[in-house]
């Protein structure tokens, strides 16, 4: 069962795998920090003057009073809407760049390359033999 195991985990589609999950893991918390550190803060600013999308949120209770997300979710049920959209966004630019590299690894692949038309049968070459000499008689 350790052999099986072991050829399992060798096999080139589980590594990959593997360097995939690990790299997308890297590259996500490079888009994190873009979309909260660069683009958010941005975007608050062009909304008019300073909103920290982070803390807006909706109460869903009347005992929700608190200025800060973190603490009105200790007071009770909150709709993180601000939290939401910068999540949405962070989804998008990570689904943009990997569609961006994606198109780029298929065009350094180059068109995938035609199948040669396999040989017609040996008794279909001898019928259309026989067929040409009737034609010419």
């Amino acid at each position: 069962m350790l052999q099986e195991f072991k050829k399992f985990i060798m096999r080139g589609n589980v590594i990959d795998l593997a360097v995939g999950v690990i790299v997308g893991a890297a590259f996500s918390k490079i888009v994190d920090s873009l979309v909260a550190d660069i683009i958010m803060p941005i975007v608050a600013v062009a909304t008019g003057g300073g909103v920290d999308f982070s803390n807006i949120f909706i109460p869903l209770s009347k005992a929700v009073t608190a200025p800060s997300l973190a603490e009105a979710r200790k007071q009770g049920a909150v709709l993180a809407v601000g939290n939401f959209v910068t999540i949405a966004i962070n989804f998008v630019l990570l689904a943009f760049v990997i569609y961006l590299f994606v198109k780029l690894v298929n065009k350094l692949r180059g068109p995938d390359p035609v199948p040669e038309k396999p040989a017609p049968p040996r008794s279909e070459l001898l019928l259309e033999e026989i067929r040409d000499a009737l034609v010419k008689k």
